[in-house]
């Protein structure tokens, strides 16, 4: 599930849809942003909400598959 945010594209997910996607625990999600792994911005309209680049989350998905196999 992705949400048209930022430009209305289609192109970020919000924390929590990245967290499912990813499959990981919030502390992670928050070490992920934290280290600069993922790119988190933070919504202009309502800085409580950050949205992380689906491109961002889908390659490290990839990678994470890549190093299980």
């Amino acid at each position: 599930m992705t949400t048209a945010q930022p430009g209305g594209t289609g192109e970020y997910m919000s924390v929590a849809e990245a967290r499912a996607y990813l499959g990981v625990s919030r502390p992670k999600m928050a070490q992920l942003i934290k280290d600069g792994v993922l790119a988190a911005e933070v919504d202009p309209l309502n800085k409580r909400y950050k949205w992380i680049p689906r491109a961002q989350v889908e390659a490290l998905k990839a990678q994470e598959k890549k190093t299980a196999a």
